[in-house]
C-alpha cells in the first residue's frame, strides 16, 4: 500500500519534515561555530541513512527523496525545503526557541499519527530513526573550545534538545556519547 493511500498529503508532510527540523534544532542546539557545519552535514547523512537502515518500512522510505533519480531527489528536495521555509514564515517562526517549540509540537503530533496509521514496528522504526538523527548531530562536534581543542562532546542544550524531542515523540531513546 502507498503512502499516499495511508496518509493525507499534510500528514506526509509532517512525516518528511519533523527529521530534518530535528537535525536543525539539535544543530542549533548550542552555538558551536564551525563545528554547525559539521552537525548539519550529519543531520543531511543520518536523514539519506534511513534508506540504508530501514529498507523495509514504507514510511520511511516514502518520505526520503528517490536517490536513484538524481534530478528528481534534487526537485523534490528543494520543493520540500520551501514548503517548510512557507509553513515556518506563515507560523511566525523568527527564532530558534520558537522553532524548537514547534518542532515538539510537530513531534507529538507525528506520535500521535504514528500510533493512528502506522504499524507497532514502523512506528518504532521511524521514532528511532528520527531519534539517531538527533544522537548524530550532537555527537558531530564538540561544543566550546577553540578551533576543535577542549570543549565537550555535547552541550548541556543539546542533551535537554535530546530529552524533550524523545519525550515528545514518546520514545525512551537516551543520548549515547561517542
Amino acid at each position: 500500500m502507498s503512502l499516499e493511500n495511508r496518509f493525507t498529503e499534510d500528514e506526509i508532510f509532517l512525516l518528511s519534515t519533523t527529521p530534518t527540523q530535528i537535525g536543525t534544532v539539535m544543530a542549533f542546539a548550542e552555538g558551536s561555530g564551525l563545528g554547525t557545519i559539521k552537525e548539519m552535514y550529519a543531520s543531511s547523512k543520518s536523514f539519506v541513512n534511513g534508506l540504508k537502515d530501514y529498507p523495509d518500512n514504507e514510511i520511511i522510505i516514502g518520505v526520503l527523496p528517490n536517490v536513484h533519480e538524481f534530478k528528481e531527489s534534487m526537485s523534490q528536495a528543494k520543493e520540500m525545503r520551501q514548503k517548510a521555509m512557507a509553513r515556518l514564515k506563515e507560523k511566525g517562526i523568527q527564532s530558534g526557541e520558537q522553532l524548537r517549540a514547534q518542532l515538539i509540537e510537530d513531534s507529538r503530533a507525528v506520535s500521535k499519527l504514528l500510533e493512528e496509521k502506522a504499524s507497532v514496528e514502523e512506528a518504532r522504526e521511524y521514532k528511532e530513526w528520527a531519534m539517531h538523527i538527533a544522537e548524530n548531530v550532537a555527537n558531530a562536534a564538540k561544543e566550546g573550545g577553540f578551533l576543535g581543542i577542549g570543549g565537550t562532546r555535547v552541550s548541556e542544550g543539546e542533551v535537554e534538545a535530546f530529552a524533550e524531542i524523545a519525550k515528545a515523540l514518546g520514545t525512551s531513546s537516551r543520548l549515547t556519547l561517542v
